[in-house]
């Protein structure tokens, strides 16, 4: 009867360091799991900063592409203007206002055409029809290159920063399971039966498995 006693002693004994050792892991790994969610709630903040103000940028480029337009857009119908004048000039015969018009037109087109503009109007002399170098949708795209380039950096920092925040509501889910398994391990000690304790702790231990391999699925994130 003695020997039956000790044993089962021994047995609640053993139990009881168990209980306190995956205490005492759970515990930290509680820990790790809430700090990695705080870094990685820490980078998403960053990177939704980052894409707001990435966003502010190329809105701001998108508005001075659009300047640059309406600009080129007046400087075209002053140069059709001047176009209409030096072929009316031509036909009257009047070499002086010829000469006048066409310097005007060189000057316009040193000073305030751009090589992309030049290379749309030089595209548009290509068609027998009248077509302006503003049909040519290529052209346009040139005004908003740089905002559209800024716009997908942004949405590409609102991806990973997103990213971020899935894997700091992993890491709470992950916190969530651990303190399950905590209070479980804790009740395991008030129960008499050793059958109810293996329960228990056989429940706690899955737990513990399951949430720390999830766990380690998520990256990793360094201070």
């Amino acid at each position: 009867m003695e020997a039956k006693v000790k044993t089962k002693k021994t047995k609640e004994e053993l139990i009881e360091l168990i209980v306190v050792i995956m205490l005492g892991i759970t515990a930290v790994a509680t820990a790790w799991s809430s700090w990695q969610g705080g870094l990685h709630g820490s980078l998403m903040d960053q990177k939704y900063t980052k894409s707001n103000n990435l966003n502010a940028e190329a809105n701001s480029m998108y508005n001075e592409g659009m300047q640059n337009l309406n600009q080129d857009l007046m400087l075209w119908n002053q140069l059709m203007g001047l176009y209409i004048d030096d072929s009316f000039a031509e036909e009257k015969g009047d070499l002086d206002e010829v000469e006048k018009i066409e310097y005007k037109i060189n000057q316009i087109m040193e000073d305030s055409v751009t090589d992309d503009f030049a290379a749309a109007m030089e595209w548009a002399d290509g068609f027998e029809e009248y077509v302006s170098p503003f049909d040519n949708e290529d052209f346009i795209e040139t005004y908003f290159a740089a905002a559209d380039e800024k716009f997908e950096e942004a949405e590409i920092m609102l991806e990973d920063g997103n990213t971020n925040n899935t894997h700091g509501d992993n890491q709470g889910l992950v916190s969530v399971i651990y303190a399950v398994v905590l209070f479980l391990l804790g009740i395991s000690t008030s129960f008499k039966g050793l059958k109810e304790k293996y329960i228990l702790m056989g429940v706690s231990g899955v737990g513990f498995i399951a949430a720390t391999i999830f766990m380690l699925t998520i990256p990793i994130v360094l201070p």
